[in-house]
């Protein structure tokens, strides 16, 4: 993974003694909120629905885990409100993080007068929140397979690094229109979504073997659904920044600024359509021609950073240099105190994982392995949205991630769309102790790609523009499908919820999208079937259909039951979800969800 030289880790430093100075000036008196907010924001301090809120990019979802440990200092140390000052009712809530869909983390409980201490904290270990807020260009994200996936063509990661320090407070775009987000892939399947972002970047080779970019743009969720246009066929690799300055400049000149939902770049290509892809055109010819390609990126740079990004040492290490076995041995980091064989071992809840939360690995003697973060957990019962949401993780088990990676990952961890988190270099003969280590750290469930691996935003429990509470419907739904049996003969499903029309937890490309509605102070929910985020399993991206009116919250449960039992009514063999979906269409399952209703809860949203 990359490495921050010197330069970035004194830019890193620079900037959190920067904020250190705007906090003090705020507290003391003589910066104004108005003047502060901004300054906060591009450091990633939001103001949410009781309390501040810190989003920490992690670029590309790659960690290492010394920042891991950080993380978990941070919800242990910071995260936990101990005084009244949100209020008496909210003493002892927070201490954990919130892995998001961005392959970023949440804390949703520091104190602001702590907040400068927080980016210090970050900063000895090269992170910070630089850019995951504002209109600018955001965190960018990739497939959390990136250069291991066996069906990978290029590494895009090399890419996703330059982009990144192209992007970091580039002076032209920190003021855009609005918000900004970049996804790359570099396989053959599309695992980063990258139909449904402001740019999608495919690395591919052409018919000449010749490396390049396949380039979509104007995609998004929102209130307008949209699915990238694909503007560039090939577009020869050395030249990716020109050619984005190119699609920024353009939307900068000619977004919407006067509408806050219609600023998105989306708006833009879906109302000019050709003319925006002309003027993209012959503003990257006027780059070449009068800025001499100053963007242009040469070998030489591009193989300084693709250096970083070569696959450890340890990874490849043989069985006989991997240790004698004794485990007061002081062994370096991805060997093992003792070897297990991938086979032989009957345990059925190890097999089961096995099947289900280990991955294919381009080296064939390493695996990747998922670590679920979908569990749940009652922080404190008897008060409610106090359950464990989606992506939620605890100090303790951020440790042990920690302490697991540097036994079995070399030290490295990533962040998955899906608000979980993988081990990319795992060595096959591993895996059984691995697998006893995250059961006893509570992240050996074996839902991955479940119902109950679900993707889920904070909803009304945190955020101040939620509609509608995201984790009680969560919590309703993992409680009714708990059973791990039932769970894997339903099979592989992706259940997407949001709080509100802005789809943080992209409910659109979910197969089972649920949406929080308000009408009247009231929570209700609407259902789509058939999203797709445009992997093999689910085909081409398309936002769900709308099963029909809302349902109340007290339904949500019993509708998605019912969706599940017309399913797998209609299924033909070991036939999936989604493909069921496709071949009969929606109209039974709007028969089945509106069965569901309970008849006595009136008019609906």
């Amino acid at each position: 993974m990359y490495q921050y030289t010197d330069f970035d880790h004194q830019f890193v430093k620079l900037r959190a003694a920067q904020y250190r100075d705007q906090l003090e000036r705020h507290l003391g008196g003589t910066l104004p909120d108005d003047e502060f907010r901004p300054l906060r924001l591009q450091n990633g301090w939001y103001v949410q629905r009781h309390a501040p809120m810190l989003r920490v990019a992690i670029p590309y979802g790659e960690l290492n885990s010394a920042q891991v440990r950080v993380l978990a200092k941070i919800a242990r140390d910071f995260d936990t409100v101990t005084t009244d000052e949100f209020g008496g009712q909210f003493k002892g809530r927070g201490g954990y993080g919130h892995f998001t869909t961005r392959q970023n983390i949440q804390y949703n409980w520091i104190s602001l007068a702590r907040s400068a201490d927080v980016m210090d904290l970050l900063a000895s270990v090269n992170m910070h929140g630089i850019q995951t807020s504002g209109n600018c260009i955001r965190n960018i994200t990739s497939d959390a397979l990136a250069g291991i996936a066996p069906d990978e063509i290029v590494d895009p990661r090399p890419f996703c690094e330059i982009l990144r320090q192209w992007s970091t407070l580039h002076p032209e775009f920190a003021h855009l229109p609005r918000k900004f987000k970049i996804a790359v892939s570099g396989a053959r399947e599309d695992r980063a979504a990258t139909a449904w972002h402001d740019v999608g970047l495919h690395v591919i080779k052409n018919e000449a073997g010749q490396i390049g970019f396949k380039v979509l743009v104007g995609g998004g969720m929102g209130r307008t659904p949209v699915i990238g246009t694909t503007i560039r066929d090939f577009l020869p690799w050395q030249e990716i920044l020109n050619y984005l300055e190119a699609v920024i400049r353009i939307y900068n000149r000619y977004g919407r600024r006067d509408n806050i939902y219609k600023a998105r770049i989306k708006i833009l290509v879906k109302a000019e359509g050709q003319k925006y892809i002309d003027e993209v055109e012959a503003e990257y010819a006027q780059i070449l021609a009068n800025d001499g390609a100053k963007h242009t990126i040469t070998q030489a740079e591009f193989d300084r950073v693709a250096a970083f990004f070569a696959e450890p040492a340890s990874a490849n290490a043989s069985v006989s240099q991997l240790g004698s076995g004794d485990e007061s041995s002081q062994a370096p980091s991805c060997t093992r105190p003792q070897l297990f064989a991938e086979s032989g071992i009957t345990d059925p809840a190890y097999q089961r994982w096995l099947n289900q939360n280990v991955r294919a690995h381009k080296n064939p003697a390493l695996r990747a392995v998922t670590l679920s973060m979908k569990h749940f957990i009652n922080r404190s019962a008897g008060i409610t949205g106090e359950g464990f949401a989606p992506g939620d993780v605890l100090p303790e088990q951020l440790d042990a991630v920690a302490d697991i990676a540097d036994k079995f990952s070399c030290g490295e961890i990533r962040v998955t769309h899906d608000q979980n988190l993988m081990l990319p270099w795992v060595h096959a003969d591993q895996l059984y102790g691995l697998w006893q280590a995250a059961s006893q750290a509570g992240l050996a469930r074996t839902n991955i790609g479940l119902l109950t691996d679900m993707v889920a935003c904070p909803g009304g429990d945190y955020c101040a523009l939620a509609n509608a509470r995201s984790i009680p419907i969560a919590e309703g739904i993992m409680e009714r499908f708990e059973d791990l049996d039932e769970l894997h003969d339903i099979g592989d499903i992706d259940l997407h919820i949001s709080g509100c029309i802005n789809s943080c937890g992209h409910h659109h490309s979910g197969h089972i999208g649920i949406l929080g509605v308000d009408k009247d102070g009231k929570e209700w929910y609407q259902v789509t079937l058939g999203g797709s985020d445009g992997s093999t399993m689910s085909g081409a991206s398309v936002p769900g259909k709308v099963v029909g009116p809302s349902f109340s919250a007290e339904e949500v449960t019993g509708v998605i039951e019912a969706v599940i039992d017309n399913y797998r009514e209609h299924r033909v063999g070991k036939e999936l979800f989604i493909d069921t979906f496709k071949r009969i269409g929606i109209e039974t399952f709007k028969v089945a969800a509106n069965a569901a209703r309970h008849p006595a809860l009136g008019e609906r949203a």
